[in-house]
């Protein structure tokens, strides 16, 4: 039992170390997004999805000793996670005092990149409705017929005039 959660509290403390390593990287990406450099935009999301893909496979180990820790205490029908395991470590008060502090920052970590990317996902999303202002003004404005002097004719529009090639992507 002492083995495998020495190797949950390793696979924890990896994991933070990775969740650290996005925060300036998520941090960055926000001074892109607002620089709007699709270039270097590109290069951070690569080096995003590869701790990602760093993190998925420590989370599939952390699953796997996790099951394991189940079936050794004899709860392997119920549901455990690391607060519920910290609860039932009482005669190993180290392991259970460590595993309390790497769950805390472990937790605290995360919830600081959920709030740059948060802010990241704003920025994104304003940035994609003034695109989608823009597109639209420039539309309008290709569409009218530039002349705005009312003659006897007004009501009528002189097809000729409007160009061709423009779409309402809503529709």
């Amino acid at each position: 039992m002492a083995s495998l959660i020495n190797e949950l509290i390793d696979i924890l403390y990896e994991e933070d170390r990775i969740y650290n390593e996005l925060i300036p990287i998520a941090r960055n990406k926000t001074h892109i997004i607002v620089e709007n450099d699709i270039t270097s935009l590109q290069d951070i999301t690569s080096k995003e999805q590869e701790a990602i893909d760093k993190i998925t496979s420590l989370e599939n180990k952390r699953a796997r000793v996790m099951d394991d820790i189940k079936t050794v205490l004899g709860k392997k029908g119920t549901d455990l996670n690391l607060s519920t395991l910290v609860g039932l470590l009482d005669d190993r008060q180290k392991e259970k005092r460590v595993l309390s502090e790497i769950h805390d920052k472990l937790k605290n970590t995360v919830n600081i990149l959920v709030e740059i990317n948060n802010r990241n996902k704003s920025l994104i999303q304003q940035s994609l409705e003034m695109i989608e202002f823009n597109m639209n003004f420039l539309q309008s404005t290709r569409m009218s017929p530039g002349n705005n002097t009312y003659t006897k004719n007004a009501s009528q529009i002189n097809d000729k005039n409007l160009p061709t090639g423009m779409f309402d992507a809503k529709q």
